[in-house]
């Protein structure tokens, strides 16, 4: 790993995630590498070997001079690199070429999904400033910590979905990445809502009095995308300086089975149940203290509530396709 990071800093480093798309890109890496090489040129790799390793890896390398470092993986893998450079301090560039089953970030920046054709829009693209997101929360030991994410961040049903997502994964038989994802994310949250109860929730936006609302889904979006394809903000945009507040109350688990196509048409902001805002800071926690509610990050599930949500305004250079 250090040997690949240690070559010609002037070359890309790719971070591979040999576990994304279900361990496919361990299976495919040979032809995909190749396809890289013959449809954007020559690079450098280093492979993730445990979860964290993306960002202690660009960090390292963003330290070391690298000035464009691509994530190949799933949206997991791109949050982790996010970290890395976000964390080293430099100026440098993000790549995404896709390699896993959900791909949300890569629909926002409208990166094709196959290997030549991903390889084409890296070498021809053009960079743009994104914003980024930063959620300070508690994790998992209950300590405070600070996180990046670049797509969208949520307390409630979408983190008790993803981690039964994560254990389940019933439909990885299925060969296509995208119908794989969809499939075990819109099973999961049927399992889920079979049971499905709200939270209330103290929120703040910022500068805004305290206040209590219901929810089964709180969501701080900076990209549209989410679970698999959905898109759970329409409206958010990646360099406007805001985070879209997306809350969904107290729906019946018959009205959400009967309206989950809203999910994928954009259409959300149609429900009742479904309020939506823009906020540059969101102060967000249990009315209850003694209510553990899960969050979850770019898919991941890293801690729990209470959580400061932040934007960083124009924080990332992106290499999106001409």
């Amino acid at each position: 790993m250090d040997q690949e990071i240690q070559r010609d800093t002037s070359l890309p480093l790719v971070i591979v995630n040999p576990k994304s798309a279900s361990g496919s890109t361990r299976e495919k890496w040979a032809g995909v590498a190749a396809d890289l090489r013959a449809h954007f040129g020559p690079f450098a790799v280093a492979f993730t070997k445990a979860p964290g390793d993306g960002a202690v890896i660009a960090e390292r390398a963003a330290r070391g001079g690298r000035t464009f470092i691509i994530a190949c993986g799933g949206d997991g893998t791109i949050n982790e690199v996010v970290n890395g450079i976000m964390r080293s301090g430099e100026d440098v560039e993000l790549g995404v070429f896709p390699s896993g089953t959900g791909g949300d970030f890569r629909r926002s920046l409208e990166m094709p999904h196959g290997d030549r054709d991903a390889a084409a829009a890296l070498r021809d693209g053009v960079t743009k400033r994104i914003d980024v997101g930063r959620v300070t929360f508690h994790d998992h030991s209950g300590t405070e910590v600070s996180r990046y994410f670049v797509n969208v961040s949520s307390a409630g049903l979408a983190a008790e979905v993803i981690k039964r997502v994560k254990s389940a994964k019933v439909f990885d038989w299925l060969p296509v990445n995208k119908l794989r994802g969809q499939a075990n994310f819109a099973t999961s949250t049927l399992q889920e809502i079979v049971n499905l109860e709200g939270s209330t929730l103290r929120v703040r936006f910022d500068d805004g009095d305290e206040h209590q609302l219901r929810t089964i889904a709180f969501c701080v979006a900076n990209a549209r995308f989410f679970g698999g394809g959905m898109m759970i903000a329409p409206e958010a945009k990646l360099n406007d300086g805001l985070l879209d507040v997306i809350n969904i109350s107290d729906l019946t688990t018959a009205r959400i089975i009967l309206k989950a196509p809203a999910l994928y048409r954009g259409t959300l902001a149609s429900l009742d149940e479904v309020k939506m805002t823009t906020a540059r800071r969101i102060e967000v926690s249990p009315a209850d203290p003694s209510e553990e509610i899960f969050i979850e990050t770019d898919g991941e599930l890293p801690g729990r509530l209470p959580a400061v949500y932040e934007i960083v305004p124009s924080a990332l250079r992106v290499r999106v396709p001409r």
